[in-house]
């Protein structure tokens, strides 16, 4: 299985296609207006605190105030907040914790308001981008994520990946770490460490040490609402946490990013420096390898599921709702049970392909053709979950309901992707309404007349949608063959598919188009003048 990551970098922002096998299974759209992504850490003030919610309203200079749960606080909050006032205060002199006396854990259950104080200066971290009416939702459980690594502040456990099962591998990565991590920090231990020698661990957690003391730096100068450290842009956290052995290619479209992912590649991974190619094709990086194609088709409200079906997806404020439907598939078996169970399976495999490529979080519920067997249900909810295995985000799956209802949730920490798959009809401009299609032929013939006979023209060719170009060329007799027999002069009739119905253009035997300013479309045009208004539009 190959994975190529796709980067298009754009006035807006950079849109990254993660292909699996050619197929699109991620696309994102990192907006360079996007001021708090996840995993940003801020310096935040107490707005409000709200006893009933048993949480404060903290503002960090979004449009909402960010939410912050006591819930989201941590164990280490005492100690993050002493360590944040002696920063502020300039009494720590420098970022390490060494001789940073740690405060008592806080307790997993309390209130809010024994705990926040209105004004109160408080370094919270992103958790949760903005989403509809909602502001941000941030945390005081400060980390900070590396490729191998996690690094936690005012703690010092050492904890490995439940993915990594060997405990000889686990018990030798914790000693590892124990040898290199600075006192008063903790670390998570991340499945791509498996494996990884001391040195590679140890840079990358020098490169977390430089991050804390980076934030340190700032969070001395800094003022309420300040970035006091950033996360990593969309396309770089995708790489540190997804490059592995099946990457084939990073293919990007402007030298300077080129320059850029070529340096952050050869930064986590040396070896695989050489995967980062510059598109130089003049066709745009997304059309040419089949992505745009594939975006138009996939975002929809509709979407065909290969092999037979189709999925009607549908959002709302509260849940997304995916509907399963036969198609024309249904017609073609005998069995009702298994037909529902083979497009159900087909469907499957699509549905969990769209949660992970539309990032849809929330409450989802699917709607699947009804199966009478439970163990036909039992085969679907499998197929769900084993495609979903391959998504990072947390997901929790419900046995589908005698109704056929599946309920999915799935973690959602930005707003779902939405692509407008629909364009402005080319022929009416998005009215609705175009011209009486009996008056194109009047002011094409008018228009033949004019250049043939008024302007002298040769060698002239007419553009026409290909309904009208039915109309004028066929036949024994066609109206083409009648301007010859008129005029003496033959008038070519081209098919042109991005013309509206009632469009046209005629171009000169050079090529280029001519200006219709013919003496027939200015009488027509005073005499529409003079005429009461009539409706001519369809």
């Amino acid at each position: 299985m190959s994975n190529e990551l796709i980067i298009n970098s754009t006035p807006e922002g950079e849109r990254i296609a993660l292909l699996q096998d050619k197929r699109l299974i991620e696309y994102h759209f990192d907006r360079n207006d996007t001021n708090y992504a996840v995993g940003d850490i801020f310096l935040g003030t107490v707005r409000k605190v709200m006893p009933g919610l048993n949480a404060a309203f903290v503002d960090i200079g979004s449009e909402k105030d960010a939410f912050l749960h006591y819930g989201d606080l941590g164990e280490q909050y005492p100690s993050l907040n002493k360590w944040v006032t002696s920063v502020m205060k300039h009494q720590a002199q420098t970022a390490g914790l060494e001789k940073f006396t740690l405060e008592p854990p806080l307790e997993k259950v309390g209130k809010a308001d024994s705990v926040f104080k209105k004004g109160q200066a408080i370094l919270v971290q992103v958790i949760k981008e903005p989403i509809s009416t909602k502001g941000p939702r941030v945390s005081t459980d400060i980390s900070m994520a590396g490729r191998y690594l996690v690094l936690m502040p005012f703690t010092n456990t050492i904890s490995v990946s439940k993915k990594i099962v060997s405990k000889a591998e686990r018990d030798r990565l914790k000693r590892l770490i124990a040898s290199i991590k600075p006192d008063g920090f903790g670390v998570i231990i991340r499945t791509v460490a498996e494996g990884r020698e001391v040195a590679e661990l140890d840079k990358d957690m020098q490169s977390m040490v430089e991050n804390w003391e980076t934030l340190y730096a700032n969070l001395r100068k800094g003022q309420p609402r300040d970035k006091v450290l950033g996360e990593l842009g969309r396309t770089s956290s995708m790489l540190r946490d997804m490059l592995n052995e099946s990457f084939d290619s990073i293919v990007v479209d402007t030298p300077a990013r080129f320059e850029e992912m070529r340096d952050y590649v050869q930064k986590i991974a040396p070896d695989r420096a050489g995967l980062v190619k510059l598109h130089n094709n003049k066709a745009k990086v997304f059309e040419h390898l089949g992505i745009e194609k594939q975006l138009k088709t996939l975002f929809g409200k509709t979407v065909s599921v290969p092999g037979g079906g189709y999925l009607v997806i549908e959002h709302t404020e509260a849940l997304h709702v995916v509907d399963v439907n036969s198609g024309s598939k249904s017609n073609q078996e005998n069995d009702q049970e298994a037909t529902a169970l083979m497009i159900n399976l087909l469907a499957a495999k699509e549905v969990a392909r769209q949660l992970r490529l539309r990032d849809m979080g929330g409450i989802i519920v699917v709607d699947f053709i009804d199966m009478r067997a439970a163990e036909s249900r039992k085969k679907v909810e499998d197929a769900v979950y084993h495609i979903m295995k391959q998504d990072k985000a947390k997901f929790t799956i419900l046995p589908i309901t005698k109704f056929g209802l599946m309920q999915i949730t799935r973690q959602r920490v930005r707003p779902a992707e939405t692509i407008v798959t629909g364009e402005v009809c080319p022929t009416c401009g998005g009215t609705g309404k175009i011209s009486a299609s009996i008056q194109v032929t009047d002011e094409i013939d008018n228009s033949i007349d004019d250049l043939l006979l008024n302007q002298n023209q040769t060698g002239i060719t007419l553009y026409v949608h290909p309904f009208l170009h039915a109309f004028y060329t066929k036949g024994l007799v066609s109206r083409q063959m009648k301007w010859y027999l008129k005029y003496y002069k033959w008038v070519k009739v081209m098919k042109d598919t991005s013309l509206g119905l009632t469009d046209f253009r005629i171009e000169d035997e050079h090529g280029e188009q001519i200006e219709l300013h013919s003496a027939a479309a200015a009488m027509a045009r005073a005499q529409d003048r003079e005429m009461p208004h009539i409706e001519t539009t369809e």
